[in-house]
């Protein structure tokens, strides 16, 4: 077996600049009580500026002011990882948030479908980077080995035990998860490594510390199972982003609105759904929130095509008050049926598909302005079919011409060629229009094809009603 850990060691940090337009510019996060402001994380060019972690915001600011802050919000963390956890429930379908800050996921049985292990873990590392958020990446037989590794390699990949007992054995006693205490009676024997450790008596070891050690120690050797918990995508998803400044241009939005959606996008795929209807919630400081929905005619859970009817709609909207926050909310997640598509798609390269193409109609026009030609279980030819918002069904497997004449015309040829038929309609007996006829499908001498018809017991010309595309 073969488990990956994912480790994400800046996850507070990233969460907070993936949700701003300029992620490079200096940024600290703040903790603790208003008297006393500590900076909890800093990005690169905060720290290039000489602040640390642990620095009072006071000393902070007495070095420079030329920094952002936000909060450092442990709710924010766990709501990161639980939008990652969803995300990699599309290549697992056993991951856990064991650990704090990364996810386990066992990938064995998932190597057939994505391909080998390096090709699989590049896969992983292009979207986590298109999500915003680094990561350090290992693979080795056991979950608690994996997570281990993580702490001093990025990129190790371990298949066997032997080569595990091998790697473990040079890691340093402090990173191998043991507690504090332990691992500070066991510096003073003069112990630094895990193979040290190994070398000594195990009923030794067993007398002097704690059964935690030694339980950690079989767990990563994979001599004793790690009991995990695993992950389960809920049936709602709820994203928020807080802006760094009031926002009173619905351009401005843009950013926010392409990262809630790209995250939709991704929780979709992780559990195997689309989503037909969701709520964009523009939060003000005064008043209550500006709604927005996005419904759909089915469902989507492509990221460009979410983004670009929100988008749509989002241009029509007239704000009535600053924004200092959104929020997306999803509830309406059907199961995604992918469109059939064709092996070699002849389409120029810059036409889209209808379903797409109809649904930014909706978006710039709105939904009242684009309709379709839906059937209609009536087998009279000028009742089949109706105006409808929603998408058509098909009632009969009958071929029937796609442009149907408003009143019925003679067919001005003789004798056309005969292609099927005849085909009886009779109905409308219960409302006054009784229809009987006789149908045809022929070819005139222009090669097109013709639906046409004659009254049943009637003689003269037969009546053109449609041609076939």
């Amino acid at each position: 077996m073969l488990w990956a850990c994912i480790l994400l060691p800046q996850l507070a940090m990233d969460g907070v600049l993936r949700g701003r337009a300029e992620p490079d510019a200096a940024l600290a996060l703040l903790a603790g009580p208003t008297q006393r402001r500590v900076l909890q994380a800093v990005n690169p060019a905060a720290r290039a500026l000489g602040l640390k972690p642990g620095q009072s915001l006071t000393a902070a600011q007495a070095l420079s002011r030329d920094f952002a802050t936000a909060e450092y919000d442990l709710r924010d963390v766990q709501r990161w990882q639980d939008l990652l956890a969803a995300w990699a429930y599309g290549f697992s379908s056993q991951v856990s948030q064991h650990y704090p800050r990364a996810l386990l996921l066992e990938v064995q049985s998932s190597l057939q479908l994505f391909g080998p292990w390096p090709r699989f873990e590049a896969r992983l590392r292009e979207e986590l980077d298109g999500l915003g958020f680094r990561h350090r990446i290992t693979a080795a037989p056991n979950p608690a080995a994996a997570r281990i590794l993580a702490n001093g390699h990025d990129g190790l990949a371990i298949h066997d035990n032997e080569q595990l007992r091998q790697y473990l054995g040079r890691m340093p006693l402090e990173r191998l998860g043991l507690e504090r205490d332990a691992t500070t009676s066991l510096g003073r024997m003069g112990l630094r490594s895990l193979q040290q450790l190994l070398a000594l008596p195990r009923e030794s070891l067993a007398r002097r510390f704690p059964p935690q050690v030694l339980r950690q120690v079989d767990t990563l050797l994979g001599l004793r199972p790690l009991a995990l918990e695993y992950y389960r995508p809920p049936d709602r998803f709820e994203s928020r982003i807080e802006l760094n400044f009031d926002v009173e241009s619905t351009q401005a939005l843009l950013f926010p609105l392409r990262r809630l959606t790209g995250d939709l996008a991704a929780f979709l795929a992780g559990r195997d759904s689309g989503v037909q209807r969701f709520v964009l919630h523009l939060e003000h400081h005064e008043g209550a929130d500006t709604p927005m929905p996005v419904g759909l005619l089915s469902a989507e859970r492509e990221a460009a095509m979410l983004f670009e009817l929100s988008r749509g709609r989002l241009e029509q909207l007239q704000l009535r008050a600053p924004v200092h926050s959104v929020r997306l909310i999803a509830d309406d997640l059907p199961p995604f049926v992918p469109q059939h598509r064709e092996l070699f798609d002849d389409r120029p390269q810059q036409s889209q598909p209808w379903e797409q193409l109809r649904e930014r109609l909706r978006a710039r026009l709105g939904d009242d302005a684009v309709h379709s030609l839906g059937a209609r279980a009536d087998h009279r030819p000028e009742r089949a079919w109706q105006d409808q918002s929603t998408p058509p069904r098909q009632v009969t497997d009958v071929p029937r011409p796609g442009w149907l004449l408003a009143e019925p015309q003679p067919l001005r040829e003789f004798a056309p060629t005969l292609l099927a038929g005849p085909e009886r309609i009779e109905s409308g007996w219960w409302d006054g229009e009784d229809i009987r006829r006789d149908y045809y499908q022929v070819r005139t001498r222009s090669g097109q094809r013709a639906w046409v018809f004659r009254p049943v017991g009637e003689k003269g010309p037969l009546l053109l009603h449609g041609w076939f595309a």
